[in-house]
């Protein structure tokens, strides 16, 4: 192990959620704004190996990196907030532990002897953390634990970062604790109580925390930063109150003021710059700046949990702020919208952005979003699934049935549009069928998608099985839609869009992971243009619509 490189360990305590990954980006923003190289990675005590057949429901976002990684959202508020690719090393689950030091056993590699959590699992731990750092030449690599203090499944991974300072010294670690001062109503004060039990049971682990950030959703009174410091036995300096701020990316901002980095710069014996962060504060104010506001639509079927569509939104957000707008977001359900319920929510939104899923339920919903979005020519924007929905309904209208479809969601359908390719149906193995990371797209010049960017050739994160069907190029582009952006051999439909129509367009692959607050992404730039001069016309939608065959043949026999 490198003992030359730093290791900042963020832990969280008193309850999950707190902001870990938001103050692991943030630490990782105010060290490279004083020029040190950094980079990030989150372990996650689940026993998956990665979230990539996991529900949204159950922890957001799967996140694709551009090695072809799904991992955790987390990795994408670090690439966010650091403006660095991450690899499929930034993200450990006890799954991929497990599964590694099993394979080796089988193998033999062991010689016989007993495997133990002390010290094959840990010792495989901290192999996985000290990869980061080999692989990216990082100073200093900065290393989230999911989930909160206490819990059983993260007992190993807690072990493994109490032997990392005996391994790699003392002045090249650095321990951070986030934790949560709860509001008590009825006095109106602030309880440091559960953080001191915390940071006690952090302590009978072997880990004594160098900085405690304590988050709040109330003011942070000097005396309680006195009693954490005294009570945890943590440096008063050291003791950094964060409240809870509208604006997400002002955490390092605020980080910053407190003086953190030099704190994390000293211990670490760092020899840092002055920090440049004037990117970052016009950042912030052009956020808090008040602006007018655009209404977009998220047409999925995880919309109860915001989480899911993580990159989505900060991609609109990002487009929007460039453009000098806020976006007035409005998740719409399309199983809502399938029962006929929602459509008023869609009634003068200034465009519609359908993103990314797997499985059939609420697809005729999101079909039926884009047959509306077409006649009405809302401005539309397609990730993955919304691109394969696009076409679906495309076909059927120039088709006049309903009988075309993606495989994926009707096997047995007379016009597969969207299907697997030919050489991936011998393949057993579901994930041998997709086509997951970094893919390059040829674009076609004359089209929205090549003006949007500006490039002969763009390379775009993917996470799919299912292509457009060759079959039906024709057909398709005699029903005006124009293949804007292929692979290099022509093969495979990256983009597509509607030749008669404002904006709508649709990626085979997710832009959305490739966007920065500082540099937006070119699609969602040109989408927030579109919904702009849509939202200034007199051509805004503010009454439903019939928005399918099936429903204006309901309307006429009742």
């Amino acid at each position: 192990m490198n003992q030359a490189r730093k290791y900042v360990f963020c832990t969280g305590g008193v309850l999950s959620g707190v902001g870990k990954g938001v103050t692991a980006g943030s630490v990782g923003r105010i060290l490279k704004a004083r020029g040190v190289r950094v980079s990030i990675q989150k372990l996650d005590p689940y026993i998956n190996v990665d979230p990539g057949t996991m529900s949204p429901y159950q922890h957001g976002e799967v996140f694709v990196t551009e090695d072809g990684a799904e991992t955790d959202l987390d990795l994408g508020h670090y690439e966010r907030f650091i403006d660095e690719s991450l690899t499929q090393a930034s993200n450990v689950t006890t799954g991929q532990v497990y599964a590694e030091i099993i394979a080796r056993e089988r193998r033999g590699d062991f010689l016989g002897g007993t495997i133990q959590v002390i010290p094959h699992i840990t010792d495989e731990i901290k192999r996985c953390i000290a990869l980061v750092g080999e692989q990216t030449d990082a100073e200093v690599v900065i290393v989230e634990v999911g989930g909160t203090v206490g819990d059983i499944e993260g007992l190993p991974f807690l072990e493994a970062l109490r032997q990392m300072r005996q391994d790699v010294g003392r002045h090249n670690t650095f321990y951070i604790h986030v934790t949560f001062l709860p509001h008590i109503g009825a006095t109106d004060e602030l309880k440091t109580k559960p953080t001191q039990h915390s940071v006690r049971e952090l302590r009978s682990l072997g880990i004594q925390p160098d900085a405690i950030i304590a988050r709040a959703d109330h003011p942070v009174d000097e005396s309680l930063r006195d009693k954490i410091s005294l009570f945890c036995d943590v440096e008063r300096r050291a003791v950094i109150p964060l409240v809870t701020t509208p604006v997400l990316y002002e955490v390092p901002l605020l980080l910053e003021k407190a003086g953190f980095a030099d704190i994390v710069a000293e211990r670490l014996e760092l020899e840092v710059g002055e920090p440049d962060l004037r990117e970052w504060h016009d950042l912030v104010n052009r956020i808090r700046a008040p602006k007018p506001s655009l209404p977009i639509a998220i047409v999925g079927k995880y919309v109860e949990l915001h989480d899911a569509y993580m990159s989505v939104s900060e991609a609109l957000d990002h487009a929007a702020l460039e453009h000098g707008w806020d976006v007035d977001l409005r998740f719409v359900s399309s199983e809502e919208l399938e029962r006929g319920r929602g459509w008023d929510r869609l009634r003068g939104v200034a465009g519609i952005v359908v993103p990314g899923g797997f499985g059939e339920r609420g697809i005729e919903g999101k079909v039926d979003t884009a047959r509306w979005a077409r006649k009405n020519r809302v401005p539309y924007l397609g990730l993955c699934l919304g691109l394969q929905v696009l076409i679906v309904e495309l076909a059927r209208d120039a088709l006049e049935s309903e009988e075309p479809n993606s495989t994926e969601f009707d096997a047995r359908t007379k016009y597969p549009v969207i299907d697997l390719m030919p050489e991936q149906r011998s393949i057993v193995d579901k994930g041998g069928t997709m086509r997951l990371g970094l893919y390059p797209c040829q674009m076609v010049p004359g089209t929205k998608a090549a003006e949007a960017y500006g490039k002969d050739v763009v390379e775009e994160r993917h996470r799919h099985r299912f292509e457009v069907n060759n079959a039906y190029r024709e057909l398709l582009s005699e029903a005006g839609l124009i293949f804007s952006g292929l692979s290099p051999d022509g093969r495979l439909v990256e983009i597509g869009e509607l030749r008669d129509h404002p904006f709508m367009l649709g990626s085979q692959f997710h832009p959305e992971f490739r966007s920065r607050p500082t540099r937006p992404h070119p699609l969602f730039k040109a989408f927030i243009a579109s919904s702009i001069r849509y939202h200034h016309s007199e051509e805004k939608v503010l009454s439903r619509e019939p928005v399918s065959q099936r429903t204006e043949v309901e309307t006429t026999t009742k």
